[in-house]
């Protein structure tokens, strides 16, 4: 087998890149006289602010290698975060790790923990692509729910839950993924839950699978996923980290340092000043609940109905048909969503539209909407 054929091997077993099949509507919608408006991908577009930027300056002296458990600062930042805002108790540094962006982490867990054929991986019926992409590099079986506990718990070996939802804003209830907990744990379930959005609620308010009333205050068989990117408008640092079963991140520590998963030393030291000030995540969401405001009435005036979206950066729209057909009419406008497929089939007759364009870009939606 040549070195090229064995590379594609590999990405034979993954989906189509979804993205690459938008490109012709980003041009329809490019071609607009007033320019595209592209709510498309949630990619924040403020400014990092500015005491992030400073504590990211001031380590940019760093040149030696920086460790993949990250420095003490960090640990102790992102123990005290996770204290303070999900109600976790009694965390120590062996139950937090940085993590290099959160889709590094989703698309490589699977093989990090050593799943491979036989084994299964689930994750919501709609759901970030990414999950499926990680089962299928591991050649673990992506398997989909409604419920999960409805699945088969028999060589089930990691469960994806994902709250607040993307792409739907969907908030799961404390109650609910305190049943979840419970049944996993009950048959030997390794839970991952991604909570990216969880301080982006707006008419409810996201609970994590790390609270004591969901998880009883043991942290066995859980572990939760967080991202900077979307509370703290640093997508492009790749800063994330997980919080939760020591045993399980003391492996997965193990593993990250022979494979150079190393956070840069610089964002290790912005990460700490995103975490340990509250007043820019408070002005970030102010921002975003004017754009969601805008454009939410916008979309309902012009006949679409906005299901969940009670969370997150995004509006789970419909007009009852087929998505590819909303697609289109929109970049007619100029305005460029995701087709709801993207997410699985279930989303087959729904757009996923971002918020998280400039205000004047919103504005222009507005205005062509109307």
């Amino acid at each position: 087998m040549s070195a090229a054929s064995a590379a594609s091997s590999v990405s034979a077993r993954l989906p189509v890149f979804p993205w690459d099949k938008l490109e012709p509507y980003k041009a329809t919608a490019a071609a607009h006289p007033d320019g595209i408006v592209d709510l498309s991908v949630g990619t924040p577009v403020d400014p990092v602010p500015e005491v992030i930027q400073k504590a990211l300056v001031d380590a940019a002296d760093s040149p030696g290698y920086p460790t993949v458990w990250g420095t003490s600062r960090l640990r102790d930042a992102l123990v005290g975060w996770t204290e303070r805002r999900l109600g976790a108790v009694a965390m120590e540094h062996e139950n937090v790790l940085p993590v290099v962006g959160s889709k590094e982490l989703v698309a490589w867990l699977p093989t990090q923990l050593g799943l491979g054929p036989g084994d299964r991986v689930g994750y919501p019926r709609l759901a970030y692509p990414t999950y499926e992409v990680g089962a299928r590099l591991a050649r673990a079986e992506p398997v989909v729910y409604d419920d999960p506990t409805e699945l088969d718990p028999d060589g089930l070996r990691l469960l994806w839950l994902n709250s607040p939802s993307n792409p739907t804003g969907r908030v799961l209830a404390e109650d609910e993924l305190t049943r979840v907990v419970a049944w996993a744990r009950e048959h030997g379930v390794l839970v991952f839950s991604d909570e990216c959005y969880l301080e982006l609620g707006w008419e409810a308010d996201p609970v994590s699978v790390l609270h004591p009333d969901v998880c009883g205050g043991s942290y066995e068989g859980i572990v939760a996923v967080h991202s900077l990117s979307k509370r703290s408008n640093l997508a492009g640092y790749r800063a994330a980290f997980l919080a939760g079963d020591r045993a399980v991140l003391g492996e997965l520590l193990q593993i990250r340092k022979h494979g150079g998963m190393m956070t840069p030393a610089p964002v290790q030291a912005a990460a700490v000043a995103a975490l340990g000030d509250d007043t820019h995540v408070a002005e970030q969401r102010a921002r975003y609940a004017a754009r969601r405001a805008a454009l939410r009435g916008a979309l309902e005036a012009h006949g679409f109905r906005i299901e969940h979206s009670e969370a997150s950066l995004y509006l789970w729209a419909t007009r009852d048909e087929p998505c590819w057909d909303t697609v289109a009419r929109l970049a007619e406008r100029g305005i460029l969503v995701a087709p709801g497929d993207f997410y699985g089939p279930a989303g087959e007759r729904f757009v996923r539209v971002a918020f998280t364009a400039t205000d004047e870009r919103v504005e222009a939606a507005v205005k062509r909407l109307a």
